[in-house]
Order: structure tokens, then C-alpha cells, then sequence
């Protein structure tokens, strides 16, 4: 069996340490990781190589490599960007160029064309007032696609890029033979919920962050209004999108940006999921004005039609399933309760 060559950047975030788990699982692939932190422990042995230190300085390393596959990973997330947004920039728009780059030069002259596998999100949406957002019902791809985040016009633009170096990046006349694109596949993900790290401080983080607060007995006060409505997936689910996405034939895809869905739920479904689960949860509500501003813009739900009828994506876990078969098993294994 031929070895596929993939590489990983963002590889110690959730999303990258579970994707590195699958591919190790699925088997086939040797995988090269990029991060500015070290690898964890859990995923060291699963991965041929890693290369630590800041992307956009290190990208030039990875010309003398044969990658088949990239998932760019490596992102400044919502929050955070909005406090250093020309670091955000810098890390979100230069380093997916830089990487577009290489898969581009790549793929025309050794004529295969590199996989460019690019988490997206609900933040490149923007919607104007509450009215809109709740009369919006689920939302398709090109509509509603005004930012209100640093975050969410970098990755806006990035999927523009991704497009540019897709279809039209050196680009010649119509008689001549065109040459060998890069394969770019971007998912447009909602709030990602992993049951086996933790929540790491992101916009959508309130509803894991009360779960596990309640698992320990603590107070929490949740950033957003109980009536804050968006959409949620399990990680589970979010990997198996990306596997179906870099599996699927190229003439299958009729775009270049998808959704995916799973449930949508408001603030106060998961305080009374943490309720029904730990009796004693303390769970009052603080809203934060800029991370409420950054929720209200995007979204109740997404409509995911296209990723459905394209390569045949439907989520593994309804809401029901997320809490009491993944969720929540692994928060009371956690903390012993």
C-alpha cells in the first residue's frame, strides 16, 4: 500500500490532536506535525515528525517535503484575535498563504495535485441584529457572509485564497494546456465540543465550560445570554467530516466551502443538560458584551445540504447522543463522579 504523505499544522489543538489519532487508526499515512508548542505525549508516538516553532517562519522547511495532504489547522481562534488582530492576521491570512504557496508550486511542477484541507468557520458569517439572525433560519454558504471578527475575515478571505490558488493561480490562455491545480476543500465548522480536552478559552466554549464546572462542583457564570443560540458539534463528528471531505472525488465537489451541521441549542439547553446531570450545578449568567456581540453575529444554524448530497455527510450525534453517550460518560470519568 502507498504511504500518503500528510502533513498537520495547528496539530496540538483539539481539532489536530484528534485528526492525528484517526489517521494513525486508519493507517497509510506518515504524518509530519507543525506547532509552536511541543507535541503532548498522547500523540508523540503517532507521528513521524514534528516540527515546532511559529508557521509562517517555518514553512519554507516543508519545500524539500512530498506532501499529498495538508490540513491547515493553525489559527489565533475568535477571542483572542480580537485583542492582537494584527497577530491574528499575521498567523491566520500569512500563514495559510504561505502554505497555499507550497502546495501550489508543488502540485504544478511535479504535476499531482496537493490536497488543501482548510478548517473554515460559522465566524466568516455575519448577521446585522437578533432579528435577522433569528428570521435567518439555516444559512447557506453565500449568504450573510459579512464578519464581524478579525477571526472571521481572515478566514473569509483564506477561502477566497484557497479558491484563487484552486482555480486560478497561473492561469494561461485558453489554448494552452492548463497547469495542475491544488485540491482546496474547506469545511465551515460550528462550535467544536471535545469530550477529551479542554475547553481552551474560544468564543463557543461556554456550553462545554459549564459542563465542566458543574462536573466539579464550581460555579460558573456564562458569558452569553441564556436565550444565545448556535450551532455545536462533537468532535467525532468534525474529524469524520474532514476524512469523508479528503476522500471525496474531486468532480463529486460542486464547491469549494462547506458546512456541516449537527444540533443547535441555546445557552440555557445546556445549563439545564448540566442540571439534569449534576443536580448541584451553579450556573448564572454574566453576558460579556464583546463575546456576546461575536455570538450574536453568527448564525442559529447552517445549512449543510450541499455537504450532504456532495459526499454524503450526516453526523454520527443528534444532541441526545452528543450528551449522554459521548459528552457526558467522559466528563464523569474525568472528575470521578
Amino acid at each position: 500500500m502507498t504511504v500518503k504523505q500528510v502533513l498537520i499544522t495547528g496539530a496540538c489543538g483539539e481539532i489536530g490532536q484528534a485528526l492525528v489519532q484517526e489517521l494513525a487508526k486508519k493507517g497509510g499515512y506518515r504524518v509530519v506535525t507543525s506547532d509552536i508548542a511541543p507535541l503532548p505525549e498522547s500523540i508523540k508516538s503517532l507521528v513521524a515528525e514534528h516540527v515546532q516553532g511559529d508557521l509562517v517562519y517555518k514553512v519554507k522547511v516543508f519545500y524539500d517535503y512530498d506532501f499529498d495532504v495538508i490540513f491547515h489547522l493553525a489559527a489565533s481562534l475568535s477571542s483572542k484575535a480580537e485583542i492582537a488582530t494584527e497577530e491574528a492576521h499575521r498567523i491566520n491570512v500569512e500563514g495559510t498563504m504561505q502554505l497555499l504557496m507550497l502546495a501550489a508550486y508543488r502540485s504544478e511542477k511535479y504535476g499531482k495535485s496537493v490536497k488543501f484541507l482548510f478548517p473554515s468557520s460559522i465566524a466568516a458569517y455575519g448577521m446585522p441584529t437578533l432579528e435577522a439572525k433569528r428570521g435567518a433560519g439555516t444559512v447557506v454558504e453565500e449568504d450573510w457572509d459579512f464578519p464581524h471578527t478579525m477571526y472571521g475575515c481572515n478566514k473569509l478571505y483564506c477561502e477566497k485564497l484557497g479558491m484563487y490558488y484552486s482555480k486560478f493561480h497561473g492561469q494561461k490562455h485558453l489554448d494552452e494546456k492548463p497547469p495542475v491545480m491544488l485540491d482546496f476543500r474547506a469545511i465551515r465548522f460550528p462550535g467544536l465540543i471535545s469530550a477529551f480536552t479542554l475547553p481552551s478559552g474560544g468564543t463557543s466554549d461556554y456550553g462545554p465550560e459549564m459542563l465542566h464546572a458543574a462536573a466539579q462542583g464550581k460555579a460558573y457564570s456564562c458569558f452569553v445570554r441564556p436565550d444565545t443560540k448556535i450551532s455545536f458539534m462533537a468532535m467525532p463528528d468534525a474529524i469524520k467530516s474532514l476524512m469523508m471531505m479528503l476522500d471525496a472525488p474531486r468532480e463529486s465537489l460542486t464547491t469549494n466551502v462547506y458546512n456541516v451541521a449537527a444540533f443547535a441549542i441555546t445557552a440555557e439547553d445546556f445549563r439545564k443538560r448540566a442540571l439534569k446531570a449534576f443536580p448541584n450545578a451553579m450556573v448564572t449568567y454574566e453576558p460579556n458584551p464583546r463575546r456576546q456581540g461575536i455570538v450574536d453575529s453568527w448564525p442559529e444554524d447552517v445549512d449543510d445540504s450541499r455537504a450532504r448530497n456532495d459526499w454524503n455527510w450526516k453526523p454520527d450525534y443528534d444532541v441526545d447522543r452528543f450528551f449522554e453517550e459521548y459528552f457526558l460518560p467522559e466528563i464523569r470519568k474525568r472528575y470521578g463522579k
